[in-house]
């Protein structure tokens, strides 16, 4: 099987540990163990707990104590509509490899996790995009998504909020959505793993598993929780695709890891106490980003309404992976390069790291834009 090379994993891989202030993360900055143990209020009995774990595989799809958790994030989902996996990567490579054969159609938006049209395209389905436009604040269009779908199209993937933009489709779009989906017949792929991360209100989106009778929703502790050193993803789904699912599962997956199960449960446990966190330091780093780029006269962007990133547009005559390589050798701020994402033209800012690295990086992003605009002319 030959697919292509993933180009924002490619990318942080070979930069994220040579740069001096990371702007290209993606999670809302990542907790310390010390810090969740804290949050639980219970260090020491928790540590006698984990001592005391017998590191066997756990419950192969995810201790019930989990799964429960997990569920309660959702309106209609219960235990047995939750399949733990190995991160929302793990979730969606399991969807694919479950629905999608030669010959189906598979409509993805982008820009998205790139997951999700290189994955279905490496197992010969045809894939279609249905493209993000700037002039519509980065939302997909219904009436366009119906000239794409037929009577072969299997699975409709979404991002919602969205990676790179940070756009929110709301629950009205989502249904417009369903019933194109519906049509035909087709499931719809959520890929939620920002969810909860919202600028406004309790940082909860509507969840597309509650949504549709085929809809899938997937998740992970990484980006809104913090934890993504856990591994740890899950599914929301109807039961009879989860038991499809498990077929293939056991071939890939066996277990997340007994000790990734657990202290994924202590933080669902006190899931508030993280998320008051997380959500005030997005919101004020986004404040943060606004300013600066209403004094950058060579950047814009639609401001994100949700998500950890967004999505920058530069006016220089320079590619983006260019601009991003030299930022890093030249003032050590790393970004991503739209080129990764087939975004030319634009940058992806992570923006919820914590503000001393947005408050010192930013300014230096700001002198290397001069400088770089000067040597251009």
């Amino acid at each position: 099987m030959k697919i292509e090379p993933f180009g924002v994993e490619q990318w942080m891989n070979e930069w994220e540990n040579r740069c001096e202030y990371n702007l290209a993360e993606t999670c809302v900055e990542s907790l310390t163990m010390r810090q969740l143990l804290e949050m639980t209020g219970q260090t020491e009995s928790v540590l006698d707990d984990m001592l005391n774990i017998k590191m066997t595989y756990g419950e192969i799809t995810g201790s019930r104590r989990l799964r429960q958790l997990i569920a309660t994030q959702y309106a209609s989902q219960t235990a047995d509509n939750i399949m733990i996996a190995h991160g929302a990567i793990g979730a969606n490579a399991l969807i694919y490899q479950t629905l999608v054969e030669a010959g189906d159609r598979v409509i993805s938006v982008l820009p998205t996790y790139q997951q999700h049209y290189s994955i279905p395209a490496s197992y010969g389905a045809e894939v279609k995009i249905l493209p993000l436009r700037e002039e519509n604040a980065f939302l997909p269009d219904p009436e366009e998504l119906k000239t794409l779908v037929d009577n072969k199209t299997k699975v409709i993937a979404l991002n919602n909020p969205n990676n790179p933009t940070g756009a929110l489709m709301d629950e009205k779009l989502l249904h417009q959505i369903i019933e194109i989906a519906r049509s035909v017949d087709a499931w719809v792929l959520c890929d939620e793993v920002y969810r909860g991360t919202n600028q406004q209100g309790d940082g909860y989106s509507v969840a597309m598993a509650d949504l549709y009778e085929k809809g899938i929703s997937t998740a992970s502790m990484s980006k809104a929780y913090s934890l993504a050193g856990l591994r740890l993803g899950w599914i929301a789904a109807p039961h009879d695709l989860l038991k499809a699912i498990e077929v293939h599962r056991d071939y890939n997956t066996i277990s997340v890891g007994v000790l990734d199960d657990y202290f994924a449960c202590l933080a669902l446990e006190n899931r508030d106490k993280i998320l008051q966190r997380n959500q005030a330091m997005l919101r004020d780093n986004l404040q943060t980003l606004d300013q600066w780029v209403d004094n950058e006269p060579l950047i814009s962007y639609t401001k994100p309404l949700a998500g950890t990133t967004a999505l920058l547009k530069y006016d220089l005559p320079i590619g983006s992976r260019d601009f991003c390589i030299q930022l890093i050798k030249r003032y050590g701020v790393m970004f991503t390069p739209g080129e990764v994402m087939r975004m030319e033209g634009y940058l992806r800012i992570g923006f919820a790291n914590n503000k001393e690295v947005l408050a010192k990086g930013l300014p230096l992003v700001s002198a290397f834009i001069k400088a770089l605009a000067s040597e251009l002319k």
